[in-house]
């Protein structure tokens, strides 16, 4: 998921180790890729921002590697029904599972929200300046326009004679 820069969208694409593209995608901001390696080695991940090369971009990704190994020692070859101890630990386990999913979700959320409000900050500070000088440039004017209605301007005595 892009979190900040331009558009919110960059371009992505995965390689497994003998260098096959699995995964390619443009101007995307939110994308999942459900992968299973069958190859080992080194994957290469690519996030590209070549079509906005001006602005920044913030990306996050969330890797998760194999399967959830069983709560519970036994619990996958086990033929009767899980106590009833078990069954709250289950459940309290997808329970926190849910929360960490949220806790995540509301992470990008504070980041996302977090670089809207600094670059409107710099907006709104840059206005800011901009109003202050054109204000001081107004508050000049107006007292040299003022002043020079003050001032009296006495007429040249070059060639008159009374």
């Amino acid at each position: 998921q892009v979190i900040a820069g331009g558009h919110y969208d960059v371009d992505c694409y995965v390689e497994d180790p003998n260098g096959r593209t699995i995964y390619k995608e443009t101007k995307k901001q939110y994308d999942s890729f459900p992968h299973r390696a069958e190859v080992e080695g080194v994957y290469t991940f690519c996030f590209s921002n070549e079509f906005s090369t001006f602005s920044h971009k913030t990306v996050y990704f969330d890797f998760q590697v194999g399967d959830e190994p069983p709560i519970l020692p036994g619990m996958s070859s086990r033929v009767t029904a899980l106590t009833q101890m078990e069954s709250a630990c289950v459940t309290i386990h997808e329970a926190l599972n849910t929360v960490i999913d949220s806790q995540t979700h509301y992470r990008l959320r504070e980041a996302q929200d977090r670089s809207r409000a600094e670059d409107l900050n710099g907006r709104v500070s840059y206005w800011s300046l901009g109003e202050t000088l054109i204000l001081f440039v107004v508050s000049i004017g107006q007292v040299m326009l003022l002043k020079s209605f003050f001032t009296e301007k006495r007429p040249s005595s070059s060639g008159v004679v009374t």
